[in-house]
């Protein structure tokens, strides 16, 4: 079983219990990156009780052979897509995506995720295998801008 097998095995029953699902699950190197998130979101209150918990339950079942540092957050507005299930779960969000080098046409995509399974995506009307994606998040959109004009006015009474 390899790390990350045996970590998620460690916290996915703690987040139920505290009615959070486990967003994703990172190790790289000595760092262990663990995203949790709940409907409605998680506050920073949220994210402290569960790293107390998550850190003390890791140091109970002893998962990981050597030194770590173990980062726990929210997965934010802008979310990484790694996974297909992530990918499921933004459907008709706006998203970025930047494909492998190896991929024909713009490396760089920036629209709608219209649909997503466990063989891959489409955006507006470009369909990618999850292979063929490099990284993709999903974009945040603040509000309308300002009305030139407004900004303008603003601008000149500073």
């Amino acid at each position: 079983m390899s790390i990350v097998e045996r970590v998620r095995e460690v916290i996915e029953p703690l987040l139920a219990s505290q009615s959070l699902t486990l967003y994703d699950l990172e190790v790289s190197g000595s760092q262990v990156r663990i995203t949790v998130d709940a409907p409605g979101g998680v506050n920073l209150d949220v994210i402290a009780r569960v790293t107390r918990s998550i850190s003390a339950a890791l140091d109970e079942h002893d998962p990981i052979p050597s030194k770590y540092t173990l980062e726990v957050s929210s997965p934010g507005l802008e979310r990484p897509l790694r996974t297909p299930a992530h990918f499921v779960g933004a459907v008709g969000s706006v998203v970025s995506v930047k494909t492998n080098a190896r991929v024909d046409g713009e490396r760089r995509i920036k629209g709608t995720l219209v649909a997503a399974d466990d063989d891959g995506i489409t955006v507006d009307d470009r369909t990618l295998r999850h292979d063929e994606i490099e990284k993709a998040r999903t974009v945040f959109e603040w509000g309308p801008a300002p009305k030139p004009a407004a900004a303008k006015k603003k601008a000149v009474s500073q």
